[in-house]
């Protein structure tokens, strides 16, 4: 006789699902609801968001405006998967992505949709550059992280997210990324002397890849003149320059685009994560015009046209964009953060305690590495969401959604002082 043994006295989670699962083991709860900047479990009890969806979320959880334009589209059937075919909701979204976003930016920007995530996005504008070039080579930066899929990861410093590759991750080169060799060595001295010396062994170039501020390798905050003397070099090199805004981009630094700041205009772009606005997969791949030398298929993907993303992706650009309010609110979030973590670090200085970050995305950091850790898991206990960052998990990273309140904000960064006291 074979005995069924029930699982309602297990966890599904646990007993079914891959080991690869991870942010569910630094939060141990079964979530339920959410709106706005809080999410609510199973059991009732509600946590402050200041994690976001990894920054997919900027406008909160089931954003009212947004949800309403989705449920709208969905009632009188519209399309929900469109592959790259013409939609009125593709329409919609390009037509307000050029009037509110490319054009008052004066950004001649063509508009590639490569697939529903982010690192679909940089392996499409890797391939680019490199079909364009005629070029294999790729500069990345240390502690850069632009993806998990192969090309991606080729330009991805963390050592342990690398090697999961299970192959030689070739055609990428790292340098050093601002502040790596503590102000020591001139910005791109190294970076120069290889490109000029025959006997360097490095093959030129075809791109650099760079993120404005580097999330997952430990809020590494760029700055604005180091962005603009990498632009300079790739122009006078003859390498395009990707920026990666998949995570800081869509006004999580201020600007729609984080390199804005710097005055700068990248040859290729990549956006992902609050492209849609409302936690849908899309990603976009921009570039320069004449960079546009793709084959008609060339480079494909059947979730290309996610159409319900296109419409809230819509909402948000007219709800939020349309008026320059959002930028300046979220500066003013900035600063409210920034002058409580200046308090926490100055209660802290005997445990050498930093803080860095732009807009409203901030790191904490202390001389014992392991504390973040201890740090975010206190932070849950209280009902606080956050997560760590750095390639030792070192940093308390802070990415709450650009429409929380100064309330929230608040109640959130008490949170964070009391859980950093109550881990010394």
């Amino acid at each position: 006789m074979t005995v069924t043994t029930p699982l309602d006295h297990l966890s599904v989670f646990e007993t079914l699902e891959s080991e690869v699962r991870s942010y569910c083991r630094g939060w141990p709860a079964v979530f339920d609801t959410a709106q706005g900047a809080r999410l609510t479990d199973e059991d009732g009890r509600s946590y402050l968001d200041f994690f976001a969806g990894a920054g997919s979320l900027n406008y909160g959880h089931n954003n009212p405006v947004l949800k309403r334009a989705l449920l709208d589209y969905i009632e009188r059937d519209g399309i929900t998967h469109g592959l790259d075919m013409a939609t009125t909701a593709k329409r919609a979204f390009l037509e307000t992505f050029q009037e509110v976003v490319l054009r008052p930016r004066d950004l001649p920007y063509k508009v590639m949709f490569p697939g529903p995530t982010g690192t679909n996005a940089v392996e499409s504008a890797l391939k680019l550059a490199r079909k364009v070039k005629g070029r294999e080579s790729v500069v990345s930066f240390t502690n850069a992280f632009h993806g998990m899929s192969l090309g991606s990861l080729a330009v991805t410093g963390n050592a342990f997210k690398r090697a999961g590759a299970g192959i030689p991750l070739v055609h990428g080169t790292p340098m050093p990324f601002d502040h790596y060799l503590d102000g020591q060595v001139p910005d791109f001295l190294w970076f120069e002397r290889l490109l000029e010396d025959q006997g360097s062994g490095l093959n030129k170039p075809a791109a650099v890849i760079v993120e404005t501020v580097q999330g997952e390798g430990g809020i590494n905050v760029a700055r604005p003149e180091w962005l603009r003397a990498l632009a300079d070099l790739c122009h006078r090199r003859d390498m395009l320059l990707i920026v990666d805004d998949i995570q800081m981009g869509c006004g999580r630094t201020g600007g729609f685009f984080s390199f804005e700041e710097a005055g700068i205009t990248p040859d290729i772009v990549t956006l992902s994560k609050s492209i849609s606005g409302y936690g849908l997969p899309m990603s976009l791949c921009l570039f320069r015009p004449e960079l546009d030398v793709w084959e008609p298929g060339e480079h494909n993907g059947t979730f290309r046209g996610n159409n319900p993303a296109f419409v809230t992706a819509t909402a948000a650009l007219d709800a939020y964009w349309a008026d320059g309010q959002m930028e300046k609110q979220t500066l003013v979030r900035g600063e409210q953060v920034e002058q409580a973590l200046l308090a926490i670090c100055e209660e802290n200085s005997a445990h050498g305690a930093h803080f860095r970050g732009r807009g409203l995305v901030w790191g904490l950091e202390f001389a014992d590495r392991s504390r973040a850790s201890a740090v975010c898991a206190r932070a849950f206990e209280l009902g606080l969401l956050l997560e760590t960052s750095g390639p030792e998990s070192q940093v308390v990273k802070l990415l709450p959604p650009l429409t929380v309140t100064p309330e929230e904000l608040d109640e959130g960064l008490r949170t964070l002082d009391r859980a950093v006291r109550e881990t010394a």
